[in-house]
């Protein structure tokens, strides 16, 4: 149709504006923890918006985990009403980026561009797609397509931590329920030709093993914490993770090593504060000193993630099972167990309108059916299907997930074009204006 090809060559032209709006939002670094310049970038976003035509909000999340003064969690929400009554298309991309860390080769945060790709932290995960979507929705008015509905693109925060502070905090005030959106399409990092349906499930906990505090030159007198907590990451190792690397799931989980179920140990602290020990050139200690203590707690968090075939009660009993096997057994143990957090797994299906939208827009632009994948973590979706009640969400977007946390992130200029093509088309689609194959 001559309407969708021009379109799509809108978007064509637009490739420079959209490779330096990718540069321009990677600038902000909005570093989470503790979020880093989240008010600069939701304004940079929302002020743009505006000039389109846009009424745009910003809703900072009071109360929500890690909100102060010092690091507000200033979200941005934006909305296009159309020509008429109609159902709302709604894009939604984090601002946040974890700390760029060590290894690069360039500047994390001057989003240099080099043979075809833009570098820095974010612009994976996930400031490009932010961008596609901005250019696909810019387009669809540039071109003064009809929308009946509305188009919404939000910038939220803290989904690196949770979404807590996010799109968690925007979904218990119904931004992400029905009447007033109908279809969300997040732009994580998966890959252009693949649709993410939804994502395993999560249980963070914390375990504290307890002991005994004494003087260490007569351990025989205390009882170590982290000598429990050794018997108890042992059971880990050599009772629950075989056991996992058996479970397999029926869900498209990629990368294929993540179609399994997993525990990871995320951090351990046991004793006395963590301290920085040094020494000058005679050999004498400059700085903290040791005091001579036998560990009274030890506390790690794991981080267990779990498939569609398992609920998240056999999931806790399992941790707990093996605790109180140890508290039976092994003499002086005992134990305190807390829970993060936990989301169960979700799963769009794959008849629902936005896949179907989404599905015909890759093959119109790229020429080849999609593939329907499951992410290994969680993202936004969660908060969207368990708080706003909407099932019509995937996870739609420019760049590889492997490349994700990693030094030298980048994203394809390429796959920036092409998924703002897909996601205007999907939009059309959805919104009824016309067919779109």
């Amino acid at each position: 149709m001559k309407n969708i090809d021009a379109i799509l060559q809108r978007i064509e032209g637009k490739r420079d504006e959209l490779t330096s709006l990718t540069q321009a939002l990677v600038r902000i670094p909005t570093v989470n923890p503790p979020g880093d310049a989240y008010e600069a970038c939701a304004r940079f976003l929302g002020e743009r918006l505006a000039k389109r035509g846009f009424s745009v909000e910003y809703i900072r999340s009071k109360g929500a985990p890690g909100d102060h003064d010092m690091y507000p969690r200033v979200n941005v929400v934006a909305r296009y009403e159309g020509s008429s009554d109609g159902e709302c298309v709604h894009f939604n991309s984090h601002i946040d980026v974890v700390e760029p860390g060590p290894g690069w080769s360039m500047a994390p945060f001057a989003a240099e561009v080099r043979d075809g790709k833009v570098y820095g932290r974010g612009t994976c995960d996930m400031k490009g797609g932010l961008a596609s979507s901005v250019i696909a929705c810019e387009a669809l008015l540039e071109m003064g397509v009809a929308l009946p509905g509305a188009l919404e693109i939000s910038g939220t925060v803290d989904e690196e931590s949770g979404g807590f502070g996010g799109v968690g905090y925007l979904a218990g005030l119904g931004y992400f329920s029905r009447p007033k959106v109908h279809h969300v399409i997040i732009p994580e990092p998966l890959g252009v030709d693949r649709i993410c349906l939804g994502h395993r499930g999560v249980w963070w906990a914390e375990v504290e093993t307890k002991g005994r505090i004494a003087h260490g030159s007569m351990p025989f007198l205390g009882d170590s914490a982290i000598n429990h907590m050794g018997a108890f990451l042992h059971l880990l190792e050599t009772q629950l993770q075989p056991k996992l690397n058996q479970r397999r799931t029926q869900e498209p989980v990629e990368p294929p090593g993540a179609r399994v179920s997993t525990v990871n140990v995320n951090s351990i602290h046991g004793g006395q504060m963590a301290q920085h020990y040094s020494t000058d050139a005679r050999g004498w200690p400059t700085g903290d000193l040791p005091s001579p203590l036998v560990a009274h707690s030890c506390r790690t968090v794991i981080d267990r993630r779990f498939i569609a075939e398992e609920s998240l009660e056999s999931v806790k009993r399992e941790i707990v099972d093996m605790l109180n096997e140890l508290k039976l057994t092994r003499p002086g143990f005992d134990y305190g167990l807390k829970d993060i957090m936990s989301f169960i797994p979700t799963a769009t299906p794959q008849d629902a309108p936005v896949v179907d939208a989404t599905a015909r827009a890759i093959a119109r632009v790229l020429g080849r059916e999609p593939r329907y994948i499951s992410s290994p973590g969680t993202y936004d979706q969660k908060h969207i299907v368990r708080t706003g009640k909407l099932r019509d969400c995937i996870a739609y977007g420019p760049g590889i997930l492997d490349l994700a946390h990693q030094p030298d992130e980048y994203v394809g200029i390429q796959e920036l074009v092409d998924s703002a093509k897909v996601m205007a088309l999907a939009t059309l689609r959805l919104m009824g204006v016309e067919d779109t194959d």
